[in-house]
């Protein structure tokens, strides 16, 4: 018997690709909204009921099927140097398809919408694991509108239940190897692998919590398919500090030959930051497994056969 129908946003990109196929694996309807912009209509899962449009606009919102039980938003621009260059656009895709997809949930009685919010709402952070209630201070548009996102979303919990899923820093197989603006760990690897050259736009002292794309999808079927994390931002992070020194050597471990250089710095760049992982631990049940030095080498197999391929095209 088939489970219920949910709606996934963004579902030609990295992320929702991933977790619409887990969904579709455990048997639910996935209805899947794309304005390709971003997105690549390969990603999309055999299986998904496909709408492309732009959800800021309100025909688009029309043309959703109203039987959805979940709304997974995963939809919008997910660079903060990117947010720099329109944060108007910024704003529009991150924070008013948010607003539009509210307004939709509570129209059609769904039962949750589950945000994909970042770490980016954080901003300057001591050095230390963060907790969600420490008092957010973004440094970027990006940040600032995915914070605002969850204003919203805390504003109408009572119509429209939500979890706000603060992802932190998110690599794996599928990753765009090609946008060199967004994806910390895929643009060094991509550089490693194209030319064995790898522009670092900032201090090697600098530190992340890289979170493997397995860990991510079981974190999101856990908020789906549990009541404890309604109403909650939750921090999904591994909680290990690794410091952008030591994620580049890791990775010219993998790609023999390959060096780094240091220059200039990002717009709206954090020095560090890493999760708090109790939150995660208490509502969702869970903890991510996958260490760096075993989700790395998956990934830099899978990114030298994506980028083998697009040269053979």
């Amino acid at each position: 018997m088939q489970k219920n129908k949910i709606l996934i946003t963004g579902v030609a990109g990295f992320i929702a690709s991933h977790i619409a196929n887990r969904f579709l694996a455990e048997g639910y309807s996935v209805v899947g909204v794309d304005d390709l912009s971003g997105g690549k209509i390969s990603n999309i899962p055999n299986g998904v009921d496909f709408i492309q449009g732009d959800l800021a606009d309100p025909q688009t919102i029309q043309r959703l099927p109203t039987d959805c039980r979940q709304i997974l938003h995963l939809a919008g621009q997910s660079s903060g140097e990117i947010s720099f260059d329109d944060p108007v656009a910024d704003l529009t895709m991150n924070t008013i398809t948010t607003l539009r997809l509210i307004e939709y949930g509570i129209r059609n009685s769904v039962e949750r919408i589950v945000y994909a919010s970042s770490m980016s709402g954080y901003g300057s952070v001591p050095d230390a694991p963060i907790k969600e209630s420490h008092h957010p201070t973004p440094l970027s548009c990006y940040g600032i509108g995915k914070f605002a996102s969850e204003g919203y979303l805390r504003i109408y919990q009572h119509k429209m239940p939500y979890v706000a899923m603060r992802m932190f820093n998110v690599y794996g197989p599928g990753q765009d190897l090609s946008n060199l603006r967004q994806g910390m760990v895929s643009i060094y690897l991509a550089q490693a692998i194209n030319s064995g050259r790898i522009e670092v736009k900032g201090g090697l002292e600098r530190f992340r919590d890289f979170i493997f794309i397995d860990d991510v999808v079981e974190a999101w079927w856990r908020a789906v398919s549990r009541n404890e994390p309604l109403n909650h931002a939750i921090n999904i992070g591994t909680g290990i500090r690794t410091s952008v020194g030591d994620l580049l050597c890791a990775i010219c471990d993998q790609i023999p030959g390959s060096s780094f250089y240091i220059s200039g710095s990002t717009l709206g760049d954090q020095t560090g930051i890493y999760s708090s992982t109790s939150v995660m631990k208490e509502l969702l049940g869970f903890e991510a497994k996958t260490k760096l030095h075993q989700g790395l080498p998956s990934f830099v197999a899978a990114a030298k056969m994506q980028l083998q391929s697009s040269l053979n095209r």
